[in-house]
């Protein structure tokens, strides 16, 4: 006969094996960007083993991939699609649905009014583009978000 409480785990074991679980699990990286060179230079930075990536090119697909999955990274255009205020809306959201992430706003349009929205949205850097790769695969690697672009400085 089966006792259940014999394969169960409970307490501090049980943490330590949730705790080792998402350190093998990938990191959800969303990647939301009008423009599509861009977009897809940017996915191609993200997309490395322990990475899952996640693309949108105008707001209503961003909305819904962030009510869909939570994410560890958010990289976002300020304005997509001729809506200025694109890329705060993606922010507001993301404050709600995935409050740990790192939000990351890429904009041609860097005001200061912009930036303060930003930031009170819960954006930790506000990059002027052109962006660096470095700059961004630098931020990423603080919340273990691996690049492409720190993979090829291994070799």
């Amino acid at each position: 006969m089966n006792d259940l409480r014999s394969t169960e785990k409970s307490g501090p074991e049980l943490a330590i094996n949730e705790c080792m679980k998402s350190e093998g699990s990938n990191r959800a990286v969303l990647i939301v960007e009008d423009e599509a060179s861009i977009r897809d230079v940017l996915v191609e930075l993200f997309e490395v083993d322990g990475n899952a990536v996640t693309a949108a090119a105008l707001l209503p697909e961003a909305l819904e991939k962030l009510r869909t999955q939570r994410f560890d990274l958010i990289v976002t255009d300020l304005r997509l699609g001729g809506k200025r205020d694109g890329g705060l809306q993606v922010m507001a959201l993301a404050g709600m649905l995935s409050p740990d992430a790192m939000v990351l706003v890429l904009t041609a349009y860097p005001d200061d009014a912009n930036r303060q929205a930003s930031f009170r949205l819960g954006a930790l850097h506000f990059l002027e583009k052109p962006v660096d790769l470095a700059t961004i695969a630098q931020h990423a690697s603080t919340v273990g978000v691996r690049t492409a672009f720190a993979e090829s400085t291994r070799e």
